[in-house]
């Protein structure tokens, strides 16, 4: 019974910031690499960053680089996001995951990985 799950969205101001926060439930999922993507109406779902098992290695999009930030807690079993200088194009249902043993296993073999109810971030102009 693994789940993981995700607060701390909302409604914010352009500008504004948010942290999101996804915690492991019913398992450990500490040996995974973990990350957060997202889906905008209309659109696909994209990739936004991701970090390694032991936090020693992250990775972001373009978009959100120098603005976002992905790190973990392990004995907390968490990974969190924290969004700043939000844009209302960040607007999305963020999704959090974790599987395989590196980011880019996680970003590849998204349908092995588990992944979170999801949590809607609405940033206004």
């Amino acid at each position: 019974q693994v789940q993981l799950v995700e607060s701390g969205g909302g409604l914010v101001q352009a500008g504004g910031s948010l942290r999101l926060s996804c915690a492991a439930s019913g398992r450990t999922l500490r040996q995974y690499a973990k990350g957060w993507f997202r889906q905008a109406p209309g659109k696909e779902r994209e990739f936004v960053a991701t970090i390694s098992p032991a936090g020693s290695s992250t990775y972001y999009a373009d978009s959100v680089k120098g603005r976002f930030t992905i790190s973990r807690d392990n004995v907390r079993d968490t990974v969190y996001l924290q969004m700043n200088s939000l844009k209302p194009e960040d607007t999305a249902v963020y999704y959090c995951a974790a599987g395989g043993l590196s980011g880019a296993d996680l970003r590849r073999a998204t349908d092995r990985n588990y992944w979170g109810q999801g949590t809607q971030v609405t940033v206004s102009s």
